[in-house]
């Protein structure tokens, strides 16, 4: 009787297991969070400049946005300006949603597996590469009539270059056989846009997920030898103070 009073003093109430529950979610929100600094300093850069495009008069929208985007205009007379402040805008803020998903789901673990500063190589180098690629086509295709000269002019901003790069390097996250799957699907995914519409932002999006194949070297996989995967840590066993468990008939010396 007294064992069953006992067991039933310690039954944590459904108050006190909802406590537990949100603490134990707690700590993995802010275990996830410190894991993936980049991302989400990123990210509550895109909250606060979306909120921003959001609130203000379309007047001030479109002054903001042309302000940061990389056009023909603005890469020409601020290159390094637009390039670092156009990947922290968006240009509908109503699709903000989808890119905290994509930002959770994408970014996040690439920069846990690569490392902030390696994680931070491969979208720079997307986002500006797939960028100024881009911009280029744009400026063969005014010089020979084939585009409209008010693309020179045109708003863009946002960090789906940048996304489709990590989603690039990914592939070599992905275990075999299912790596090329992953590939073959991603090559599609950007490919027929570019074969199909023939915009410049997809030809974008084509040339940042190559930029991202490209960056192998950056892997964890590339830097162990062979091209392996880096083994898992050895489970440390518990330290304990007791004697090891003597087996039958063993006689053990006397401590003097």
């Amino acid at each position: 009787m007294m064992r069953v009073m006992a067991a039933e003093q310690v039954t944590p109430t459904p108050a006190e297991r909802r406590r537990i529950t949100l603490k134990g979610v707690g700590r993995f929100g802010v275990s996830w969070v410190r894991s993936s600094p980049g991302t989400h300093i990123w990210l509550l850069i895109l909250t606060i400049t979306t909120c921003v495009v959001a609130v203000v008069s379309p007047h001030v929208r479109a002054y903001l946005l042309h302000h940061v985007s990389t056009n023909l205009i603005e890469l020409r007379q601020h290159p390094i300006r637009v390039l670092l402040a156009s990947a922290l805008w968006v240009a509908t803020p109503s699709g903000f949603a989808i890119y905290f998903v994509f930002y959770e789901l994408v970014h996040a673990p690439a920069e846990r597996w690569l490392g902030t500063w390696r994680w931070l190589v491969v979208v720079a180098t997307a986002h500006i590469g797939a960028t100024l690629v881009s911009q280029k086509a744009v400026l063969f295709g005014i010089h020979y009539d084939r585009l409209p000269r008010s693309l020179a002019h045109t708003v863009d901003v946002g960090v789906s270059y940048g996304m489709a790069g990590v989603v690039g390097v990914l592939t070599y996250l992905v275990p075999r056989p299912w790596r090329w799957g992953y590939l073959v699907g991603i090559l599609a995914f950007f490919t027929v846009p570019v074969v199909t519409s023939r915009t410049f932002t997809d030809l974008g999006h084509f040339t940042a997920v190559l930029i991202g194949l490209a960056c192998y070297a950056l892997t964890p996989t590339a830097r162990m030898p062979g091209g392996r995967r880096r083994p898992e840590p050895p489970a440390r066993r518990p330290v304990s103070d007791r004697r090891p468990a003597e087996a039958p008939g063993t006689v053990l010396p006397e401590r003097r």
